[in-house]
């Protein structure tokens, strides 16, 4: 799965409620606020959810292998999940909401 990241083209939520009940609907099983502070830099990860995102406040930069997109407020970033992903963020850190979906492990 090859991340996105781009304007979402919907109007943007102004309340974490109403993405909280979308993403919801769409079958992810935690909906949370993350923040992180300024100059912050989390090497290179991966996490055991697929991940979509909306940036709300501030800037980042999530790199996924060699594509490196600066993301600020509106840009939404999705992630499959094991997906290896660097991210930065800015002078005033950023704040994000982000829909975590666990997948079923294959045996």
């Amino acid at each position: 799965m090859r991340p996105t990241a781009k304007p979402i083209e919907n109007p943007m939520y102004t309340h974490f409620k109403d993405f909280e009940k979308d993403l919801r609907a769409q079958g992810f099983d935690e909906v949370v606020e993350v923040s992180w502070p300024a100059h912050t830099s989390l090497e290179a990860h991966q996490h055991a959810f697929a991940a979509r995102a909306l940036v709300v406040k501030g800037e980042m930069w999530l790199t996924v292998g060699t594509h490196t997109r600066h993301l600020t407020r509106g840009f939404e970033f999705q992630l499959g999940p094991n997906e290896p992903h660097s991210e930065r963020y800015g002078a005033e850190g950023a704040t994000y909401w982000v829909a975590r979906r666990t997948e079923p492990r294959s045996e």
